[in-house]
């Protein structure tokens, strides 16, 4: 999960926008999952389901703000 996480976050940003177009935002709800498992964060692994199940409409925009503003996408950390 380490690596999943380094790969990412070592991403272009070009990439990173890339992956908050709507059908590929999946990978960021993954990038959410597998951090909040690697950090023993159940709040964050428990907010990123419900943001999974509920977030599809709009999370994909936050991101695409979040990366563009921050290099990287919201998240508790």
């Amino acid at each position: 999960m380490k690596k999943l996480i380094e790969t990412i976050d070592n991403l272009p940003l070009i990439a990173k926008i890339l992956l908050c177009i709507p059908a590929l935002d999946i990978i960021w709800w993954v990038y959410r999952i597998c951090k909040s498992l690697d950090k023993n964060n159940m709040v964050g692994l428990v907010i990123a389901i419900v943001l999974l199940v509920v977030g599809i409409p709009f999370m994909w925009l936050i991101d695409l703000i979040c990366v563009l503003v921050k290099g990287n996408i919201w998240w508790l950390d």
